[in-house]
């Protein structure tokens, strides 16, 4: 049985993600494991998934809004099917890392949480991706772009706009 959530996109909470909250929700410090395994399911946190977990756990709204906001991890918006994350570390941000945030969401025409009209890019700033000897470094997705420059910023964004 699923518990269906109406939104914009009417999504249903799988049995499986039911079951892990149902086994987390007794667990001290259970809800960034309930917070993740959501985000995992979705993409990220909807006001109604949000809802609905406080229904499910006992724990506020507001106390949950409260871990969402506070991490930085945590979307409560749709993200574009391509995540750029570009990663603003002390080494990478030394290297010109906010230059490439700019590039990227000047070349897309997004400002910060928010997603192309094709939905298909949204451009986050990181706090590490953890690949300091490749500063500066962003992600897109799984992949992984170190020693950029700033000429490389346009043929990243093709490579994914034509697959």
């Amino acid at each position: 049985m699923c518990v269906e959530i109406k939104t914009e996109k009417d999504y249903v909470f799988t049995q499986e993600l039911l079951a892990f909250i149902d086994e987390w929700k007794v667990k001290p410090g259970s809800l960034i494991m309930i917070l993740h395994k959501t985000q995992e399911t979705f993409g990220y946190i909807s006001r109604p998934a949000a809802e609905q977990i406080s229904r499910l756990t006992g724990i506020s709204l507001a106390r949950i809004y409260g871990v969402i906001t506070f991490y930085h991890y945590f979307k409560t918006t749709k993200p574009g099917k391509y995540q750029v994350a570009v990663c603003m570390g002390t080494a990478c941000y030394l290297k010109g890392a906010q230059d490439y945030l700019d590039d990227f969401r000047k070349i897309l025409k997004i400002g910060p949480n928010e997603v192309t009209e094709d939905g298909q890019f949204s451009v986050d700033p990181v706090r590490c991706i953890g690949c300091c000897g490749l500063a500066p470094v962003l992600t897109v997705g799984a992949d992984v772009y170190g020693k950029l420059t700033r000429d490389m910023t346009p043929g990243i964004i093709a490579k994914y706009q034509n697959v």
